[in-house]
């Protein structure tokens, strides 16, 4: 069993501190974070309100919907989380930024730990990305009510790749994404359901000829599903999409 001496810390400035872990206490992030192969530290983005309400945010200069996250506010909870250890990088949550992918989370597995900001309203005011190194990150191209369901989710795809988080290691190389290549069909039993057999070759006890079926099925999934994922797959191979 591997423990890091100083455990993965997932940081989070968030108006809802009593939303984490939330589902990450659950099932192996919830071990994991027992077991102290991560830890979580929330800070509520309340405790650096202004006045006597603490308020967080304001109405847009120029006029518009909604109401933004303070300058002020949003830049004393970063000073806060970066006076504490370890240093981490600052991200947060906007469809403008990145979309988060496999390789963004093998990247966060293998450093100390995040700083994530989970806006609210129409978000942050844009001095924040001025001031500080705040990297954006997108879920997808949809709008949420607020950062914290994407927060877990990151939180969650990273802390599984932490060193004996998942009970078997060869699950995440097999996995969707692994290769740029969409995971192969699995089954289990009973071997026959509903009139569908699992497929004759997974009963065969050929281990090469199984290995070539779960990589066609692989590539037929993601050639015809994520013909994005495909094309990148092919690139790398210097072949054409085709």
């Amino acid at each position: 069993m591997t423990v890091r001496a100083d455990p993965w810390c997932a940081r989070i400035i968030t108006l809802f501190p009593d939303a984490f872990p939330g589902v990450l206490g659950e099932s192996l992030t919830g071990k994991a974070l027992r077991d102290g192969r991560w830890r979580l530290d929330a800070i509520d983005l309340r405790d650096f309100g202004i006045g006597r309400h603490r308020n967080v945010d304001d109405t847009p200069a120029g006029g518009g919907a909604g109401m933004v996250l303070r300058a002020d506010v949003v830049g004393a909870a970063i000073e806060a989380a970066a006076a504490r250890a370890p240093a981490l990088p600052l991200f947060c949550f906007s469809p403008r930024g990145r979309v988060m992918d496999q390789a963004l989370m093998r990247d966060l597995a293998a450093g100390p730990g995040v700083t994530l900001i989970c806006g609210r309203f129409e978000g942050l005011d844009e001095r924040i990305f001025e001031h500080y190194p705040v990297q954006e990150l997108s879920l997808g191209d949809f709008v949420l009510t607020g950062g914290e369901i994407a927060a877990q989710a990151l939180i969650d795809a990273t802390v599984r790749l932490l060193p004996d988080v998942l009970g078997n290691p060869e699950s995440a190389v097999d996995e969707s994404f692994a290769g740029d290549l969409l995971e192969y069909p699995q089954y289990t039993r009973p071997a026959l359901w509903h009139g569908h057999p699992i497929p004759e070759v997974l009963l065969s006890g050929d281990h090469a000829r199984i290995a070539r079926w779960r990589r066609d099925r692989a590539e037929d999934l993601t050639r015809s599903r994520r013909p994005d994922l495909w094309a990148r797959h092919r690139a790398k191979q210097g072949l054409d999409a085709s």
